[in-house]
């Protein structure tokens, strides 16, 4: 029995979770591309395919209905592929797993890719109904919107014929909107000078996890926790009570997700690794009051680990933990037009150890203005 058993419309659910079983993140979507084709090959429909990987596929008008115009509904293949971080899963062969509660659909240990699955989903029930009356339509699929928009920017300007376009990426099922926010990435980097930690300190490792997480456009002004900003309140405090050293701190996946999870190592005098542990505790707990039941499920733990070979030097330390204090995350102007619309938000998506002693700070602003 299918997991959306008694869900309706049926047609909309069954295709949804023929598109979960498929890996599909960005920029490596050949194999819902394959699905496509082959679904309109199976349904005698026309399709095409372009450099870049777009589909179209194109469904006659019903009879009587030859005189209007053609619509054009267009959604994306790929999906944002983020999980928790002790959920197994390879996002290149792995399917989602889609569970309902309280009415609700979400995916067990990953994102669900209802952003744009649905979307996907819709077009084909649209263009399997038998019974459909209405004009000419096309179908348009697109490759990697959530990395970059290369397919929607390169689309050739005579692959689909409608000039009347819906696109099917919204947040509110019976809303049409008219306009779109606009949207940037801003990267930050920094280098810092690997130092040798004393061999008679101890090493904590300090995971944050369990946080509601979410799409930084649809979700930013909700109140969620941000995990790098938490993390570095933390970490913050315990720099400024204790002789602390950060080895590692990693925090967050993709310049559109509000992240979820942080994880961080510091190295200190083994005789305040205890006063440490009570420390963290007592912020976890702190923490979990400010948010209520926003972030019930939040966990802060934090245990000793191997020691590192190298840490920060103290003085890019500071610099590091100061800029991500500072810097904003969340909604910065409402609309004085539209009522409960943010008109501008930044998202701190993530900080990043990466290679030859450099750090990279991800962030994304919308606005619609």
């Amino acid at each position: 029995m299918s997991v959306f058993t008694g869900l309706k419309p049926s047609p909309i659910w069954n295709y949804f979770e023929d598109i979960c079983r498929i890996p599909r993140l960005s920029k490596n979507e050949g194999r819902i591309r394959r699905y496509l084709v082959d679904f309109a090959l199976k349904n005698n429909l026309d399709v095409k395919e372009d450099s870049i990987g777009n589909v179209l596929i194109s469904k006659e008008p019903s009879h009587g209905t030859e005189k209007r115009k053609t619509v054009v509904l267009q959604s994306h293949m790929d999906m944002v592929g983020e999980k928790n971080a002790e959920y197994p899963h390879d996002w290149s062969v792995d399917p989602v797993i889609p569970i309902v509660t309280d009415g609700w659909v979400s995916a067990r240990g990953t994102t669900l890719g209802a952003d744009d699955g649905i979307g996907l989903a819709s077009q084909l029930a649209v263009l399997a109904d038998k019974n459909l009356k209405a004009g000419r339509l096309e179908c348009l699929f697109t490759v990697d919107e959530e990395s970059g928009m290369t397919g929607a920017l390169n689309l050739d300007s005579d692959f689909f014929s409608g000039r009347i376009l819906l696109n099917l990426d919204s947040e509110d099922e019976g809303i049409l909107y008219i306009g779109c926010a606009g949207g940037m990435e801003t990267i930050g980097t920094m280098k810092y000078k690997p130092v040798s930690p004393d061999k008679q300190h101890t090493a904590l490792e300090i995971s944050l996890t369990g946080l509601h997480g979410g799409h930084s456009g649809d979700e930013i002004h909700k109140g969620y926790g941000n995990s790098v900003k938490i993390m570095t309140r933390l970490l913050w405090k315990l720099s400024n009570q204790f002789d602390i050293s950060v080895s590692i701190f990693n925090g967050g996946n993709l310049r559109n997700a509000i992240p979820r999870e942080a994880f961080s190592v510091i190295v200190a005098d083994r005789s305040a690794a205890g006063e440490i542990r009570n420390v963290t505790e007592k912020f976890y707990l702190t923490v979990l009051e400010e948010f209520g039941k926003l972030e019930e499920n939040l966990k802060i733990s934090i245990r000793e680990t191997d020691l590192p070979t190298t840490v920060m030097d103290k003085e890019n330390q500071l610099k590091l933990l100061a800029s991500l204090n500072c810097c904003p995350h969340g909604a910065i102007a409402w609309s004085q037009e539209m009522e409960n619309l943010v008109e501008t938000s930044t998202n701190l998506a993530s900080v990043k150890f990466e290679e030859e002693n450099e750090i990279r700070i991800n962030t994304t602003q919308r606005s619609s203005i």
